[in-house]
């Protein structure tokens, strides 16, 4: 079926206080946009004048900043947006780090699937296989291949009840997978597909399981270093945010109803593991984006396996890490991430014809709708 642009977008973009100081109100006025731009050779050129209205008047009241690449065949669009915090205003850092959130399940997959390519990991062999004892007897034998797909019948882990009192304790990933399996399955692996991250989290001590080291390492050894993605690496239990960076905004409701900004840039992210907690920036998203499409991350039948969307499951729109969505006439692989402080996106047609990469300081990332300059970011970027 082929959804409107808005529509098809809106949907896959929605799937991404103690001691909190309260952030000045948004009164200063807004940095002007700044943006360049690379002549491509081709028609299908970035919009430039679009891409400089969705990111315009920031900070608003739905972001505070915006960083966007896009790239492809037809040429290369670079914008920047909005302040670095609302302190000082001075204006958004372009190269600054952030919080990637579920992009990381792309690194994920990629890492899985080379291990695959190797020979190390078969996936349709239960992971059971590999780590006996993990999963109770409740469970049907897992395929590596659902935990990949969003098919495995895991329901959600637990974590802290109010996540932003407790954003500077620690919670083990083993203690949210442990919550997860009490719970026992949801449905028979394959039968459906559900978003979580609790399957990425299994990946992740997968990976280590079979390489006898820790995920971190191997992700920056297989793809952080080959690809020289400089700014990105996964901080563990540590909650701030190393290298250049814009702070990252929550909004809060008051008692009597009203709203204030919190200052949330900080924040142990340690239980989204190989889920969610990685960090990087715009252009090593891009450098990322671009290699995997270019076939320089996985071999061929890797990079399919990526790309293929379950047929049996109506409605299901995941490969492995990425979703497939139609945009107008463009058929897009993407990943949505969000952490509180910011959303991110990745994506790309299959060709690498077009790429978008950008993080947004959006005031409410965790929130149920869709973030409106993150929405206009993707519609001028992809339509």
């Amino acid at each position: 079926m082929k959804f409107p642009a808005r529509a098809a977008l809106a949907a896959a973009l929605v799937l991404g206080l103690t001691g909190a100081a309260a952030a000045p109100a948004l009164a200063h006025a807004p940095h002007a946009a700044t943006a360049h731009a690379a002549a491509g050779t081709t028609a299908d050129r970035p919009d430039g004048t679009a891409l400089r209205d969705a990111i315009k008047g920031l900070p608003n009241a739905d972001a505070t900043a915006a960083l966007v690449r896009v790239g492809g065949t037809g040429g290369a669009w670079r914008g920047s947006a909005g302040v670095h915090d609302l302190v000082t205003h001075r204006k958004a850092d372009p190269n600054g780090r952030f919080r990637a959130g579920s992009t990381t399940k792309v690194v994920t997959a990629a890492v899985v699937l080379q291990l695959a390519a190797e020979g190390r990991i078969d996936l349709d062999r239960p992971v059971q296989d590999y780590m006996p004892g993990l999963f109770t007897e409740k469970f049907d034998p897992i395929p590596v291949r659902s935990l990949l797909n969003y098919t495995s019948g895991l329901k959600s882990g637990d974590g802290f009840d109010d996540e932003l009192a407790h954003r500077y304790d620690t919670l083990d990933p083993r203690t949210v997978l442990a919550s997860a399996i009490a719970k026992g399955p949801e449905h028979a692996p394959g039968d459906e597909q559900h978003y979580r991250n609790i399957g990425y989290t299994v990946l992740g001590l997968l990976v280590e399981k079979v390489t006898g080291d820790s995920y971190a390492h191997q992700a920056a050894k297989r793809i952080f270093k080959p690809l020289h993605m400089r700014d990105t690496y996964f901080p563990g239990t540590d909650p701030r945010i190393r290298g250049p960076h814009n702070r990252g905004y929550q909004k809060v409701e008051r008692p009597d109803g009203t709203t204030r900004l919190v200052d949330v840039t900080e924040w142990n992210q340690y239980d989204r593991f190989a889920a969610g907690d990685m960090i990087s920036s715009t252009a090593d998203l891009e450098r990322f984006t671009q290699a995997l499409f270019g076939g320089k991350v996985l071999p061929r039948p890797q990079l399919k396996e990526m790309l293929t969307v379950p047929k049996k499951i109506d409605g299901a729109t995941f490969g492995a890490g990425l979703q497939r969505q139609k945009i107008g006439d463009k058929v897009v692989w993407l990943k949505t991430g969000a952490r509180y402080g910011y959303t991110n996106i990745i994506a790309s047609t299959e060709d690498g014809s077009r790429t978008l990469v950008y993080s947004v300081n959006a005031t409410d990332a965790k929130g149920d709708g869709t973030n409106p300059v993150a929405q206009r970011i993707a519609l001028a970027a992809l339509r």
